[in-house]
């Protein structure tokens, strides 16, 4: 004898009756002019910004590093490296909490920012794209550590890699 399995629809996923919903207060920031946030004493980045295996440091506690310096590697096709998001000093490697989901802890590399937000050198813009070979785009586009806006911020370079029986349409 065969039992039918239960309905997915059906199924409840919470053991009470309702919920909540607090109200979005919206009105107290829709009314004022954006402003820039001061730029905090400390970041914690942290090597895990996108779906699949954290970056790599490259930096250690006591370097000093720039807005925009690539701070960690990527480790496999799946991974983004990760750049520091001001200047200053490197002052930890370490377990932290990350903003995830998940409540789950992470490797971040700390830095205790020097207040000056100096950029590193930057490449040189690909003046002429349209003239190069894909590949190369999505090498820029791999090591600028562009990834989606999605949850998984999944590696941007990965989804324009439709292999070479796939080639893109521009026009």
């Amino acid at each position: 004898m065969h039992l039918p399995l239960p309905n997915p629809v059906r199924q409840r996923l919470w053991q009470f009756h309702g919920g909540i919903h607090l109200p979005d207060e919206k009105a107290l920031s829709t009314g004022r002019p954006v402003a820039a946030a001061p730029l905090p004493s400390r970041l914690a980045i942290p090597l895990r910004q996108h779906i699949g295996t954290p970056a790599r440091p490259l930096v250690r506690v006591g370097d000093w590093v720039l807005k925009g310096q690539r701070i960690a590697e990527p480790q496999g096709y799946m991974s983004a490296p990760v750049h520091a998001s001001s200047s200053g000093m490197v002052i930890a490697i370490e377990e932290r909490s990350i903003p995830h989901p998940s409540g789950l802890g992470g490797t971040c590399i700390v830095i205790r920012t020097d207040g000056l937000d100096q950029w590193a050198r930057l490449p040189r813009p690909l003046t002429n794209y349209l003239a190069l070979d894909a590949s190369v785009l999505r090498e820029r586009i791999r090591w600028a550590g562009i990834v989606g806006l999605g949850g998984a911020a999944f590696p941007t370079d990965v989804k324009l890699d439709a292999g070479p029986h796939q080639p893109i349409r521009t026009h």
